[in-house]
């Protein structure tokens, strides 16, 4: 006999149907602001479609069809992300290093010409 703490009397639990799966996302306000801003090859403007292909079947009842149109959503928003974040940063670091790379150029031609007139300079003389 259990006598540690007294227990409280719960009525027994209702076993009934299992709880709902949560609505589908339709990632709509992630698709509008990749349209308008990092619209990227109109990624964007694909994942806005889907979105609101999501959020009509979702509003009509068709659960599978909503999760399919905002799992298509999700993906192209992601693309879309992506390309418009990484693509500008990858352009800069190629810009950087290209100058970095011209000016180390420019460095080394200059003191190749500066060797070249000082040794013709000797050989005169």
């Amino acid at each position: 006999m259990d006598t540690s703490y007294p227990r409280e009397e719960r009525p027994p639990s209702k076993r009934g149907s299992p709880p709902a799966a949560p609505e589908p996302r339709d990632h709509l306000v992630w698709a509008i602001f990749n349209t308008l801003y990092m619209n990227f090859c109109c990624l964007g403007f694909v994942a806005l479609a889907f979105a609101v292909k999501a959020r009509d079947r979702k509003v009509s009842g068709d659960v599978e069809a909503a999760r399919h149109f905002s799992s298509r959503a999700r993906c192209y928003n992601a693309l879309a992300t992506a390309g418009s974040v990484v693509l500008p940063l990858l352009l800069g670091a190629l810009i950087v290093t290209g100058v970095i790379h011209l000016s180390k150029l420019a460095q080394e031609s200059v003191g190749f010409f500066t060797y070249q007139f000082s040794g013709s300079d000797d050989e005169d003389q």
